[in-house]
């Protein structure tokens, strides 16, 4: 029998995070804050050029500088490429450079402003190469090469077709298609990429650092170091946020490991807010999307094909996978029956891209949802009915294989068209006001490594009845740990209080694979509790004998256990660890718990159910031009989410808000300007980021849901806020003033220049 959220004592409250304390005081421990006997400090010579040969590398004046312990370069690493999906990056330049930022050679000093000088010692000769910045270009015959085994530059290709697209173009009334842009956009966590890194003389590495995805970088850390993986340890301090951009896909651990090789001395290095743009987390990749969609005169969506082309940077990272979602993953929000998708991820001469919240959704539904928006403005179909005519539901199976199981899209377009007053504010429209609706489906985990989308965690329970999780998830500021002992206090009947979440360790917890793909409460969650139900057995079979009872009979709530029925009779928790342990053949309470979802890893052709359970939501927006100036208000934003049962309402909220403030960046504000490669505003003076006074009045609502796979019902969240914001702003807008803007971001410039033309083409 389903419980309902009413009825959980932990889960479904709203809790103060458990780590809160510590970070609101200051005692929290961030990477910059670690201080080891004998550290040095690290700095990293970066390349000037967006392509160019090293000619001649000379580091022996830097060498020689007062203070300095250690200088690197391609000659001090095993030369072999290391990457997530494809090994096609190196530690230090080798040979040649492939955008502005490169890492090409590092010091490690006794302080920082030596080291900084020392960097001012090295002398590089360059011989420039002619360089690429369009991903559309450097796939044309004769581009330069990025890399010289890449023909066209191009990485990564997909062409799939499900059903019979020719003909269901045929048979479709009406065809919409167009091309929009993305652009990249920065994590811009207020902590940026940080490591220290030692080396011991048996050859082992230890790395504190603030990843997202522990396990995985010690695997990448460990190819690009040439040692085996248990050569080594992740530590996890406290994060600062990571949004995707802390999955070590970048150098700097590695280039720290391998100075503190060189100087038998701890080594740290932290990036600048320049380097965090420049080489640091790596930006959301911007997109070229080209959509035609056929429907039906009633709304009902009868084709698709869609044809992506996805700027890569000079090297993958994330990327491939990235491109891989922006092509397929959207076929799952809507009913699709004849599909095509074509996308192509291409080398240039620019930053790296890759993961960023979202991964590829919000560059795909900038486009698919404007092109649904199109076609309901043309068909006379109120957009909000359009989306609700061909939502997915239960039971839905993609043209790709995802099988859906729970769904409430429908359920979160009702609570938006309620929070939005819709109906209302359509019959009396303002001028130059306008409505915007969008809608997007997200992954709850997804089987990317290997043939695993698992997780796994242990819990002990101490002599005075407190339990720890042992968990190498980790925790990057999202409040994943808090949400994991609420689903282990819920399970064993103890207070929040009485659990601990444990520092992330790949020595010391079981392999985890950390925080991506909105996996984290349902597939952490469901390890939790499969850990606490084997704890949970343990301490009935303990208390059974204590009360001389049958363990079937008992239940705990409030760190006690109870007779059912005699709750009289009852122990507590403590009292039942120490029990079981203080005796003759005793044995501490403690079991480990693991969970793999149900899903599949994609054939050659893309084919198979990628998570085990799929996230819906719905948002809405109301806005006003000014079309003097093009500038755009927010009169009201609202946002549904169906994420199963909300573990944590106080922590969900959250995620949905800060979602929406990075949505509304990406939709509105954020990009970098770049020349020939080179950046030209990598800093918060100039990029500009949401403020409090960018935030619209925002309401937003949980759908009444329950995914059956899900810890006491519960499914992903962290991204799903702000995969379809930017077409949600961009549909008010042309419901406003009749333009439509194709390239993000949607600047006053665009709209104004838009109008203007609107204007010429209606002979005004």
């Amino acid at each position: 029998m389903v419980k309902r959220a009413e009825e959980f004592a932990v889960v479904g409250k709203r809790v103060h995070r458990v780590e809160g304390c510590d970070k609101v005081t200051g005692d929290a421990l961030y990477v910059a804050d670690i201080k080891l006997p004998g550290m040095l400090h690290g700095r990293i010579l970066r390349s000037p050029y967006p392509h160019a040969r090293i000619v001649r590398l000379d580091t022996s004046r830097a060498e020689k500088l007062k203070g300095v312990r250690a200088v690197v370069t391609a000659e001090d690493t095993i030369k072999r490429g290391w990457g997530a999906f494809f090994p096609d990056q190196y530690p230090l330049a080798l040979g040649k450079v492939r955008y502005v930022g490169e890492e090409v050679a590092a010091v490690a000093a006794i302080d920082p402003d030596i080291a900084e000088e020392a960097l001012d010692l090295i002398e590089v000769e360059w011989e420039p190469l002619p360089a690429v910045f369009d991903a559309e270009e450097a796939m044309a015959e004769g581009a330069p090469l990025v890399h010289e085994d890449k023909p066209r530059n191009i990485a990564l290709t997909i062409d799939v077709e499900r059903g019979d697209v020719a003909a269901a173009f045929r048979d479709s009334d009406l065809v919409v298609e167009d091309t929009f842009e993305s652009t990249p956009q920065w994590h811009s966590a207020i902590e940026t990429i940080g490591s220290v890194a030692e080396y011991a003389a048996s050859g082992k590495y230890t790395i504190y650092m603030n990843t997202q995805t522990l396990f995985n970088a010690r695997y990448r850390i460990a190819a690009a170091l040439g040692v085996r993986e248990t050569d080594v340890r992740i530590i996890q301090p406290a994060v600062g946020g990571g949004f995707g951009g802390k999955s070590c896909d970048d150098n700097n651990a590695v280039v720290a490991a391998i100075l503190a090789k060189k100087a038998r001395k701890p080594v740290k290095i932290i990036n600048s807010r320049e380097e965090e743009f420049l080489a640091g987390s790596r930006p959301r990749v911007n997109m070229k999307i080209w959509v035609r969609m056929g429907f039906k005169k009633n709304g009902a969506i009868r084709a698709k094909h869609i044809r992506v082309i996805a700027d890569n940077g000079a090297y993958s990272g994330k990327a491939p996978a990235i491109t891989g979602v922006a092509a397929l993953r959207h076929d799952t929000c809507y009913k699709y029956s004849d599909v095509k998708t074509q996308a192509y991820l291409v080398y240039t001469n620019k930053i790296p891209t890759g993961a960023f919240r979202g991964f590829g959704n919000p560059s795909a539904e900038w486009a698919v949802e404007q092109v649904i928006d199109e076609a309901a403005h043309r068909l006379g179909i109120d957009p909000l009915e359009i989306a609700r005519m061909n939502a997915a539901e239960p039971g839905y199976v993609s043209p790709h294989g995802n099988r859906v199981k729970s769904c409430e899209l429908r359920q979160c377009i009702d609570l938006v068209e309620r929070m939005m007053d819709w109906k209302a504010k359509r019959r009396s429209k303002k001028p130059d006001t306008g409505l915007g609706i969008a809608c997007t489906v997200h992954v709850s985990g997804k089987r990317h490594f290997g043939d695993y989308d698992g997780g796994s965690a242990t819990i002990k329970i101490n002599e005075d009845g407190k339990a720890l999780i042992i968990s190498g998830e980790g925790e990057c500021g999202q409040g994943a740990g808090t949400t994991l002992c609420q689903i282990a206090a819920e399970e064993l009947g103890i207070p929040l209080e009485d659990v601990e979440f444990s520092q992330a360790d790949t020595d010391l917890t079981t392999f985890c694979l950390g925080a991506f793909g909105s996996r984290l409460t349902y597939i952490a969650g469901n390890a939790v509790r499969d850990a606490a139900q084997k704890v949970k057995q343990q301490l009935y079979e303990t208390a059974a004998e204590v009360l001389e009872a049958n363990p079937d009979d008992l239940v705990s709530r409030d760190g006690r256990i109870f007779v059912r029925g005699a709750e009289q009779k009852s122990v507590t928790v403590a009292d039942v660890a120490r029990a079981r342990l203080f005796r003759r053949n005793g044995a501490p309470v403690v079991a480990s718990g693991s969970f793999d979802a149900d899903s599949v890893l994609q054939d050659a052709t893309r084919y198979g159910n990628e998570s085990g359970a799929y996230n819906f939501g719905c948002q809405a927006a109301e806005v006003e031009v000014d079309t003097q100036t093009g500038q755009v208000r927010v009169l009201k934003y609202a946002a549904a989410s169906d994420c199963g049962t909300v573990i944590n309402p106080l922590a969900a909220e959250g995620q949905v808000e800060g979602s929406v403030a990075q949505g509304l960046g990406y939709a509105l504000i954020e990009g970098l300007k770049m020349e020939e490669g080179r950046p030209l505003n990598p800093n918060f003076s100039d990029y500009r980021l949401p403020s409090m006074r960018d935030m619209p009045p925002l309401e937003h609502a949980f759908a009444d849901s329950y995914e059956p796979t899900g810890p006491f019902g519960a499914k992903g969240l962290g991204e799903l806020g702000m995969d379809p914001t930017a077409a949600v702003i961009s549909n008010a807008i042309f419901d406003a003033v009749g333009v439509r803007i194709k390239t993000l971001p949607i600047t006053p410039e665009k709209v104004l220049r838009a109008l203007r033309e609107k204007r010429r083409e209606e002979g005004r």
